[in-house]
């Protein structure tokens, strides 16, 4: 894959059951070992949607994408989106409910960008929980276990870290050449968190996949994710011993603010 890129070969590739949601197969079984290689993988747009109205989103901008010619200076707003080039899809067996809602175009334009809100933040709020694929429901389980005690806490969906990744590089380029009033899509989404908020990142996958959002409006970050592989079980048992379930969520929500969560998901 890496040498097709470099050739700037064109292909979508999807790779299914991967790290702890391989279940009873084991961890081990798995797509690539972290999604941190399809963030590094030049010529390739990498995506981790968790809800099938997503993927068909992806997969659509996917067949335009990989059939755009290249140029010579392409690098547009943000990304490298008008050369185009090769797309990974880091998919799940494991089964969710869906999601019913209408995709509008704003959120088809933040599914491409790389990320959005699912419940979006109380500007007061002290906490917002940041996951990326098939995690899904311990995010959203442990967000609304949260707001029990607190205001608001927030659920932002990271369809892609890749993109996000990219457009952030370019924009910090793209007001260094003196474009200054250059934004890029995770910059919009973390300003409207107070800066004096936290991030609680879960990942099914290496941790610093999603550390680096601390780093874009300086909120502090908490990052869960797999660092070992080899053991095999339930889902629901390896998302306990890896550290990605609902109770592992709590904890670091109430480790990285200090303040005690009342409440524990059995």
């Amino acid at each position: 894959m890496n040498y097709a890129c470099y050739q700037d070969a064109r292909f979508i590739v999807a790779g299914s059951a991967f790290r702890a949601d391989a279940g009873a197969r084991g961890s081990a079984h798995q797509s690539i070992s972290t999604p941190l290689i399809g963030m590094a993988q030049d010529g390739l747009a990498a995506f981790e949607p968790a809800y099938a109205d997503e993927l068909s989103v992806i997969m659509a901008w996917a067949f335009d994408y990989i059939q755009r010619e290249a140029a010579e200076d392409a690098e547009r707003r943000w990304h490298r989106d008008e050369k185009g080039g090769s797309v990974y899809l880091r998919l799940s067996t494991r089964p969710l409910e869906q999601p019913l809602r209408t995709i509008a175009p704003d959120l088809r334009q933040a599914i491409i960008d790389g990320g959005y809100w699912l419940r979006q933040p109380d500007p007061a709020t002290e906490l917002a929980i940041v996951y990326c694929g098939a995690v899904a429901p311990e995010a959203i389980e442990a967000a609304g276990l949260l707001c029990e005690d607190r205001r608001g806490v927030g659920v932002l969906a990271v369809t892609s870290a890749d993109r996000l990744s990219a457009g952030w590089h370019a924009a910090q380029r793209a007001r260094e050449q003196g474009d200054r009033g250059v934004r890029s899509r995770v910059e919009d989404l973390l300003c409207v968190l107070s800066r004096d908020a936290a991030l609680v990142t879960v990942t099914d996958g290496y941790p610093e996949t999603l550390s680096w959002l601390g780093g874009v409006c300086g909120h502090r970050v908490r990052a869960l994710g797999v660092e070992h592989f080899g053991q095999s079980g339930s889902i629901g048992e390896l998302y306990g011993h890896y550290g990605l379930d609902v109770n592992a969520i709590l904890a670091a929500a109430e480790g990285i603010n200090g303040r005690p969560v009342r409440y524990r998901f059995q």
